[in-house]
Order: C-alpha cells, then sequence, then structure tokens
C-alpha cells in the first residue's frame, strides 16, 4: 500500500510563497494523496498566529484543490500533541500508512510519535514571520481588505484591558495623592494600563506611580479592590477595562505631575470627599475614591 503525504505546519502568511510551492511539489511528486495539517493557535487572533483555519485551509486549496486540509489544536504537552496528531491522521484515514514532512524550523524537534518523519529541503529564505511584518501596515484599497478587516475584528475573542490605579497616602494616611488633567478639569487617582513587559500588576503600579508622579520611594504596593470602569471609549464597544485598585505610602520624594497628568497634589481626605460632593472627580474613579474614604 502507498503510503500518504502529510506536511504539518502553519502557513501563517497572506499567500502561499515560493518554498510552500515547493514543499507542496515536493511531497505531491512522492506521493498521490497528499494532507496538509494545519496548526491551530488556541489563541484566537495575534501577531504571530492573525489567520484563523479556514482562510488558510482556502489559501492552500484555492492553489492545490485536490490536497486534503485538516485542523489541529495546539497542545501544551509535545507528547500529547504527537498523539492528537496519529489519532487525527488514523481516525479521518484508518487504512493508510502516513509520511510525515516538515520543514527544517518545524514540529519534527517536538514530534514523538509512532509514523516516519522526513525534512524537506529549505528553498529560498522566506520567513512567515517577516512576511507578516512587511505587510503589517499595508493597506490596500480593495473591497476583500476592508472586508478581512472587518472578519478579523468579529472573530476575536472580546476583551477586558486591564488597568491600575494608585491611592498614594502620606501623614499617617490622612493625605491622598491626585492628579490633575487640563483636559478634563477634574481630579483622578494616578494609573494607567498594565503593560504585557510588566512582572505583576504590582509592578504596573508603581511604573504607573513613577511614569506619572516621578520616581519617588513608597512602601510595597497593597491590593486593594478589582472596579469595572465605564471609560467613555469603550463604553459603546464589547471590550471592556477593569481596573485594579492599589495603595501604597510615600517614603521619600515630591511628586511631580508628569506624562498624562499636568498637576498632581495632596488632599486631606476631608478635601477629597468635598471634591467628589462637588463633582470635580473624574467620572470613573468616583466609585473608587468612594471606597477608599469609606475603609480607610
Amino acid at each position: 500500500m502507498k503510503t500518504t503525504g502529510v506536511i504539518v505546519a502553519r502557513f501563517q502568511t497572506p499567500f502561499l510563497h515560493e518554498g510552500h510551492f515547493e514543499m507542496i511539489r515536493f511531497v505531491k511528486e512522492r506521493h498521490n494523496k497528499v494532507v496538509i495539517v494545519l496548526g491551530v493557535s488556541v489563541v484566537k487572533g495575534s501577531t504571530r498566529n492573525p489567520l484563523d483555519y479556514t482562510t488558510r485551509e482556502r489559501m492552500v486549496k484555492k492553489s492545490f484543490p485536490d490536497v486534503i486540509v485538516l485542523p489541529l489544536s495546539d497542545y501544551k504537552s509535545d507528547a500529547v500533541w504527537s498523539q492528537n496528531l496519529d489519532k487525527l491522521l488514523g481516525i479521518t484515514f484508518p487504512i493508510e500508512q502516513f509520511q510525515l514532512y516538515g520543514s527544517r524550523d518545524s514540529f519534527i524537534p517536538y514530534y514523538s510519535g509512532k509514523l516516519k518523519v522526513e525534512e524537506i529541503p529549505k528553498v529560498g529564505d522566506h520567513n512567515a514571520s517577516n512576511l507578516r511584518h512587511e505587510i503589517s501596515d499595508k493597506v490596500m484599497d480593495s473591497d476583500d481588505f476592508r472586508c478581512g478587516v472587518i472578519y478579523g475584528y468579529y472573530n476575536m475573542y472580546p476583551k477586558t484591558y486591564t488597568t491600575v490605579d494608585i491611592a498614594l497616602f502620606k501623614d499617617d494616611n490622612k493625605s491622598l495623592l491626585l492628579g490633575y488633567r487640563k483636559a478634563e478639569g477634574v481630579w483622578r487617582l494616578p494609573g494607567g494600563f498594565s503593560d504585557p513587559t510588566d512582572e505583576n500588576y504590582e509592578a504596573s503600579a508603581l511604573r504607573e506611580l513613577h511614569e506619572e508622579c516621578g520616581q519617588l520611594e513608597v512602601t510595597p504596593m497593597q491590593y486593594v479592590k478589582s472596579f469595572k470602569i465605564d471609560d467613555w471609549r469603550f463604553r459603546s464597544e464589547t471590550d471592556k477595562i477593569i481596573t485594579l485598585l492599589y495603595r501604597t505610602t510615600l517614603i521619600f520624594g515630591q511628586p511631580k505631575g508628569a506624562d498624562d497628568l499636568d498637576e498632581v497634589r495632596w488632599f486631606s481626605l476631608e478635601e477629597a470627599k468635598n471634591l467628589l460632593e462637588q463633582n470635580k472627580i473624574v467620572q470613573e474613579h468616583c466609585q473608587m475614591l468612594t471606597h477608599l474614604l469609606i475603609n480607610n
């Protein structure tokens, strides 16, 4: 019985490049039946895996309509993933034998299944990551391009953006630091979005405090409570913001408004309460400040 040639790849590119064509031709010359198994990321929509399975399947079938394309989800265990690959092929084609193929930078080092594996000789210097980067800011004036952008956003998971806000106290917790933005005309707590490079949310809070209020020495960040924020930018969006409120105490330094804050000022708790009553606190922070004043 002749074996079926199986290419295991991702094909996360806007088009099949010459390396892909040579890979498929290489296998088609050796097998009458060719199957392409496309890896499917469990992360829905990302710069590394921007194209879903259906989009890539159609891309392959457009140039190679006789090739069979199957999806295989990524898995944290290489051993289990290898078993899943063998199982997928065995269930889909129960009486066939298989020869697996991959490029030099492929699944091969991680595969521990029972099937034979062969590395396909590299053709050219094609790199999917470079291709994605090259077109990442390229805008095309076509209906297909605009439809693709809409399709991509509609097929992403709804996101929760995480922010951190910081209540900085001094004078035995009798004074609270608030920041002022001229464009808003009201006061707020220092804070901002967490960053993927932050080690944890405490680090996010300390970074934001330093960025907006200067290089202050403070006590360790203490988590207080989380709040869903009715941010005007996301009011009509599916995506929302949840902020983590931290408190800390000033040890040394003179706060100075920077980054998004035009000014910072110390307020007694009574003064902060008056600002709330006079609607001089930004709406998104009223709930947090109320919680701080009640529980301080």
